[in-house]
């Protein structure tokens, strides 16, 4: 009979939280109270190392009704590299605010999808709200 003692790293003594998990903590705990109906859509953030994607969903019909990124044909002559830092999610914002109130969306409830509230996130928020879109 053998007994088989397994040491345990010190990350998993200490219960150590990766920023990836924690991310996809927030995001849970946040979507357990934001909802998008028709009458105020969510409008959902993602952010990856090079690029800003940002979309309008209403979540009673599962629909997107505007999309917006720092990749997409039309914006990425206008963004140029510029896709990665604060400048592109400014532009991205700033589209997807277009594209909204062209269809007659004016108030969407912010989805930051479990990022947290600064840097590229935040100025794609700002350029939205100058452009029209109110959350």
């Amino acid at each position: 009979m053998s007994l088989e003692i397994r040491l345990e790293t010190e990350e998993e003594k200490m219960g150590t939280v990766y920023s990836a998990e924690a991310r996809l903590r927030r995001k849970k705990r946040v979507r357990k109270k934001i909802r998008g109906t028709s009458d105020r859509p969510r409008l959902c953030v993602f952010r990856s190392a090079r690029h800003v994607y940002a979309q309008i969903i209403d979540d009673t019909t599962a629909r997107t009704l505007a999309e917006a990124s720092s990749i997409s044909g039309d914006a990425r002559s206008t963004i140029g590299k510029k896709g990665g830092n604060k400048e592109g999610a400014a532009m991205v914002g700033a589209l997807i605010a277009e594209r909204a109130l062209k269809q007659g969306i004016k108030k969407v409830v912010f989805d930051r999808n479990g990022f947290l509230y600064h840097g590229r996130l935040k100025a794609l928020s700002e350029a939205a709200r100058e452009k029209g879109l109110e959350f």
